[in-house]
């Protein structure tokens, strides 16, 4: 069977306009989260709890469906995420009590669980010799869902409340339609037969390290991605109400700022996956981390106008690391597409959520200015990307 040899673009938009619907919606929870706050009086500390569940939810389960996405790859699958996100939505804005909140944002939970593993494999399959390209485009539309997710709060949950969740549900539809095209392309062109044929009959690839370098290398990527997605659940959760305590701005306006932090960040994604075909993923997983670090430490001590211009600069570096980091550990491990993917995006929620109830509790106890000086220091951890083996300047083309 022919390998693509060029990116197929049209399943990669494809794939990239879903991530936005998907991660659009599944923002909505946080961007809702000061109307949530003063519907049920909750503290921080329970935001934070409320994050955390549903991130767990999603990082627990994204492993095991990448794993089983390699073994069975079941694109057809993918429409089923949609009605997870639209049943977790529909139950928070109709939760009468926090219990049922919480149980709503597992559901949302579980919508992403199913979603990013096998669509990270559809987009590697649609690369041909171009997978940071194409994982870049596939992260981008999670980047731009997730900085459109405080504008929708802006204009519809501040105005109507945390019952206008549920309005947004209906545009799950619009993804599920297109997943589905998805899913036929992939088995049409028997991709999805062809990666499962090669494991079953023990022909999958296997990586020139030995295993203690790629489980030492693995160890570290983990690492970074605790590091900068802990950092990054101190905006995404608390970004808002910082700009508000902090400066005295308004709600609305504090979701504008929030929109431009992940705008930047989703610029980032665009351009960390092509600068690492070109340069090599280890040197922009080095840069993009570590580069954070003299930013992240003077943001505290900043006032509003360069409070923004250095979250923006903040957003637009750290996010070109991941694109790297998720082709890099495939590129380590190969035949495991949708495991790494599961691994990586499984752990990222994780440890936004985790950082989001760690950083939830600081808040309480020390004022949400703490926030940000505990968590500047993070980025630091960037200088373990030194220790990983060099897989060559650009690279290698797409191995399923």
């Amino acid at each position: 069977m022919r390998e693509i040899e060029r990116p197929v673009f049209t399943v990669l938009v494809a794939i990239c306009f879903c991530h936005l619907i998907n991660d659009m919606l599944q923002s909505l929870l946080v961007a809702s989260y000061p109307a949530i706050k003063s519907e049920f009086h909750l503290t921080f500390a329970q935001i934070g709890l409320l994050t955390m569940a549903y991130q767990l939810t999603a990082s627990l389960l994204q492993p095991m469906v990448g794993l089983y996405a390699d073994r069975r790859p079941t694109p057809l699958s993918l429409p089923i995420g949609t009605l997870f996100t639209v049943s977790g939505l529909t139950a928070m804005s109709l939760a009468p009590s926090y219990p049922l909140l919480v149980a709503g944002a597992c559901v949302l939970g579980v919508g992403s669980s199913v979603f990013h593993p096998e669509s990270s494999r559809v987009a590697r399959m649609a690369a041909g010799g171009r997978p940071g390209l194409a994982q870049s485009l596939f992260q981008v539309g999670g980047n731009v869902g997730s900085a459109l997710g405080p504008v929708a709060a802006a204009v519809v949950v501040v105005r109507w409340g945390r019952r206008g969740l549920g309005v947004f549900s209906t545009v799950a539809l619009l993804s599920t339609v297109v997943l589905t095209a998805v899913g036929l392309w992939v088995r049409r062109h028997g991709l999805s037969r062809l990666a499962a044929t090669s494991l079953h009959h023990g022909a999958r690839p296997t990586s020139p390290l030995s295993a203690a370098t790629v489980r030492a290398s693995v160890i570290v990527l983990l690492v970074l991605i605790f590091s900068k997605f802990i950092y990054l659940a101190s905006f995404s959760s608390y970004y808002t109400f910082y700009l508000m305590h902090h400066f005295g701005v308004s709600v609305r306006a504090a979701q504008m700022l929030l929109f431009a932090f992940l705008a930047a960040a989703a610029l980032g994604t665009v351009a960390g996956g092509p600068l690492g075909d070109r340069f090599g993923r280890k040197r922009i997983i080095w840069t993009s981390i570590l580069g954070v670090l003299p930013f992240a430490i003077l943001l505290p001590y900043a006032n509003l106008f360069w409070t923004i211009v250095l979250t923006v600069v903040i957003g637009f570096v750290l996010a070109s690391a991941f694109p790297a980091i998720v082709v890099y550990g495939q590129e380590l491990i190969p035949g495991r597409v949708g495991m790494v993917a599961g691994l990586f995006f499984g752990l990222s929620f994780g440890a936004a959520g985790a950082g989001a109830a760690i950083m939830g509790r600081i808040a309480d106890l020390a004022g949400i200015e703490q926030v940000y000086r505990v968590a500047s220091f993070l980025p630091a951890l960037g200088l373990l990307a030194a220790l990983l083996p060099d897989l060559g300047g650009r690279g290698r083309p797409s191995v399923l």
